[in-house]
């Protein structure tokens, strides 16, 4: 065989090799994954709750899909997913018109990696947990990123979209957001409404992100919880 033959089979067998891993990663089925490790379909439990699970779509900050197409579920740890139902029950009994919407909820770790990556080279890392330090509370099903939404689907103004990685999107600058005209009033009363709700649900919301909020600390999520992995 020539140099030439050699080298063409060789960049053959490389692409298939890729190709045949990126079809096993597309293939993993992480639903059925995260009901084997014992996690909770909370919209199956509790179908008020809306969802789009945005990172399961080219509607994110890296324009492209990060979940295959086999994570198609609002996953959380029971925990987690009966504190959520709980906040569901809040808002309806105060705001019958409004229900909770999901963008996100368990999140693989291998996702984590891929924005973990995009982030540093972006220099947007403090927005992203570490997934070589254990990642953060969505890789172990005990955090939620929501929003509130009318009965059409539509969410409410917040001020920024979901993952606006600015300063507009913090919760311990609201005020001041509020008096400087960077969010208006009816945005700020609606951030104070969905934090109201999920902390008297048990969930503790974060200063960078307006939609994300923990059902335990970080450090008991690696302690307790299973991190989310094949």
């Amino acid at each position: 065989m020539s140099n030439r033959s050699f080298y063409s089979v060789c960049l053959i067998l490389l692409i298939s090799s890729s190709h045949a891993q990126t079809n096993r990663n597309d293939l993993y089925d992480w639903d059925k994954r995260m009901k084997d490790i014992g996690f909770v379909d909370v919209c199956f439990w509790e179908p008020s709750i809306q969802y789009h699970l945005f990172y399961a779509t080219a509607n994110n900050f890296l324009k492209k899909p990060i979940y295959n197409s086999k994570l198609t579920k609002v996953w959380l740890h029971p925990r987690a997913a009966q504190m959520l139902i709980h906040a569901q029950d809040l808002l309806q009994k105060e705001h019958p018109e409004l229900a909770l919407f999901v963008y996100d909820a368990a999140r693989p770790i291998e996702a984590q990696r891929i924005m973990s990556a995009w982030a540093k080279q972006t220099k947007n890392d403090n927005f992203v947990a570490d997934p070589s330090k254990g990642g953060g509370q969505h890789n172990y099903g005990m955090a939620v990123d929501v929003t509130l939404a009318n009965h059409k689907g539509e969410g409410l103004p917040m001020g920024t979209s979901f993952d606006f990685f600015g300063p507009e999107a913090r919760t311990d600058k609201e005020n001041d957001l509020l008096k400087n005209r960077r969010i208006t009033p009816i945005e700020y009363k609606n951030r104070q409404l969905l934090r109201r709700i999920m902390e008297s649900a048990g969930f503790t919301s974060i200063r960078n992100e307006w939609w994300h909020f923990n059902a335990c600390t970080r450090e008991e999520a690696m302690s307790n919880y299973i991190l989310i992995d094949r």
